[in-house]
């Protein structure tokens, strides 16, 4: 017999449901972030304070010095990212897995420097960007393991 376990078509299948269902929630993941990202685009734009609980501290942070990079909201560049990490799921093959993963890895980095901006400079919580911030969390473990999957 020439096919090994590891080769077979039920393991074939098996491995194909995985990577199907790792995708679709790294698509689910990357539209809510992407709904979030949006929000807080229009709130920036529309000159509107954001919903926010009781606390007021999603206003102090979204107009606060560090809610724009070189003159580009930082919503917007979360907008892009997500955008961009999703549109990471349509390229094939390794291309994409490595754009979702670095994409995913930069949104992750990016979130703990306004994490800590937030509560060391700042001192006031956001909770949409709390919110943005778990979602790039998980978007980095997922993309993580996609990773790693791919290369079995």
């Amino acid at each position: 017999m020439t096919s090994t376990l590891e080769s077979s078509p039920a393991r074939i299948s098996l491995r194909n449901a995985r990577a199907d269902r790792l995708t679709a929630a790294i698509g689910i993941i990357a539209l809510l972030g992407t709904a979030i990202a949006a929000y807080l685009t229009y709130v920036h734009y529309a000159g509107i304070e954001p919903i926010c609980a009781a606390s007021g501290g999603c206003e102090k942070v979204q107009s606060s010095v560090y809610a724009d990079l070189g003159g580009i909201p930082v919503a917007v560049l979360g907008l892009v990212g997500y955008v961009a990490i999703l549109a990471s799921l349509l390229v094939r093959g390794e291309a994409g897995v490595l754009a979702g993963f670095g994409l995913s890895l930069g949104g992750f980095a990016f979130s703990l420097y306004l994490t800590y901006r937030e509560i060391f400079t700042i001192h006031a919580i956001c909770q949409w960007c709390v919110g943005s911030a778990v979602l790039m969390t998980v978007l980095a473990v997922l993309t993580t393991i996609r990773l790693v999957r791919f290369g079995d």
